[in-house]
């Protein structure tokens, strides 16, 4: 049976056919199916240029949606789209995300918790310890690290995160059932056991120079922050970092020799502004993320102690001081004081200060409760 997602796939072989007229196509017909199977003329009144159609037109006799869908699911590629509650939430929120990713491994919710790590292809000795060093803090510390698969600080970010049992996601500038560079393929087929590999590129596409500098938009739209370890003055990863301060991300640089090539892109980012990169844990405390891991550690088992259920059904949003707590649940106070802690780091509950708790809502980014 066709699919309406097999023919967001047929769309994203057009070049020219993006966010915006993929929007338009949908607002137009109403699905992508119908706007596949219109009439020249009706996809003319769109808006879409003579050529774009004549392109349109090209492609679908050229294409047997059918055939292609199958060779996709044969390649043990997923699709996502932004009509799928699996697109990723944070992509989806930038300016004009893709309307069509294609997925080898799996996406975590977890990996919302995503800083992105890049630089040059031509590290140094001090380049390569510190994307070591910063992989691996973010992956001990529950942070997904996300990169580009390219030579030099991407594949080194991607090892090192793996290498402390951490996850990891390589966005490719080509399909990705196309690996580049041909000697990274041992590490995506290990990244393909530790994260995913992703594009917006439909699978069968080349890796070519046109491709790279677009999809770093999907690195720092992935990602809570984008840490360049080294750049040289004219390096992608530059345009990373600009994708990230476009898209409200924070842009964290390593301070370099002012005398070395690749350090010349990351100086001149801190002289504009971005955060000094010092350490794993500073930038943890700088993105406010440090009690998120340490939550999303302590919420991997539900609550079946009794006390903390009982705390739980007693508390709401409305501020309660801990010896009033300890009379309503008719328990001693430093037995409630102790478990109240220990809610506080699940995340259950919140303090306010002077030994008054609240439960809280996991809306807007804060985690709450209901009574229990």
């Amino acid at each position: 049976m066709v699919s309406e997602t097999q023919y967001w796939v047929a769309f994203s072989l057009i070049r020219g056919i993006g966010a915006v007229r993929f929007r338009r196509l949908l607002s137009e017909f109403g699905s992508l199916q119908e706007a596949w199977q219109a009439s020249p003329s009706a996809l003319a009144q769109t808006g879409l240029s003579p050529k774009l159609v004549e392109n349109i037109l090209d492609i679908r006799q050229q294409v047997d949606v059918d055939q292609l869908w199958e060779r996709i699911q044969t390649l043990g590629i997923q699709v996502l789209t932004w009509q799928d509650a699996s697109y990723p939430r944070r992509l989806k929120e930038i300016d004009q995300p893709p309307p069509v990713l294609y997925l080898k491994g799996n996406l975590l919710e977890q990996d919302e918790l995503a800083v992105a790590v890049v630089g040059t292809r031509k590290v140094t000795h001090y380049g390569r310890q510190v994307a070591q060093e910063i992989a691996a803090g973010l992956a001990q510390s529950g942070v997904t690290v996300i990169s580009g698969l390219a030579r030099g600080v991407d594949a080194i970010a991607h090892a090192a995160a793996m290498d402390q049992g951490g996850r990891t996601i390589a966005i490719l500038g080509c399909g990705v059932d196309r690996i580049y560079p041909p000697e990274n393929r041992p590490l995506a087929q290990r990244i393909l056991q530790q994260g995913a590999l992703l594009s917006d590129y439909p699978p069968g596409t080349a890796p070519d120079a046109t491709n790279f500098p677009p999809r770093n938009r999907i690195i720092s739209g992935l990602s809570l922050a984008v840490v360049v370890v080294e750049a040289g003055e004219k390096s992608g990863a530059l345009i990373t970092a600009s994708f990230a301060a476009d898209q409200g991300r924070d842009v964290f640089a390593v301070p370099g020799n002012i005398h070395a090539p690749q350090s010349v892109g990351t100086n001149r980012l801190i002289q504009k502004g971005a955060y000094p990169f010092v350490s794993v844990q500073d930038l943890l405390e700088t993105l406010d993320i440090v009690m998120i891991t340490q939550q999303t550690d302590a919420r991997k088992t539900l609550t079946t102690d009794p006390t903390e259920a009982k705390l739980l059904e007693a508390l709401t949003t409305q501020p309660i001081h801990v010896d009033e707590l300890a009379r309503l649940v008719e328990l001693p106070v430093a037995q409630v004081s102790s478990t109240l802690t220990i809610l506080e780091l699940k995340g259950y509950v919140r303090s306010l200060g002077g030994m008054n708790y609240v439960a809280v809502h996991e809306d807007n980014g804060e985690y709450h409760i209901e009574n229990a």
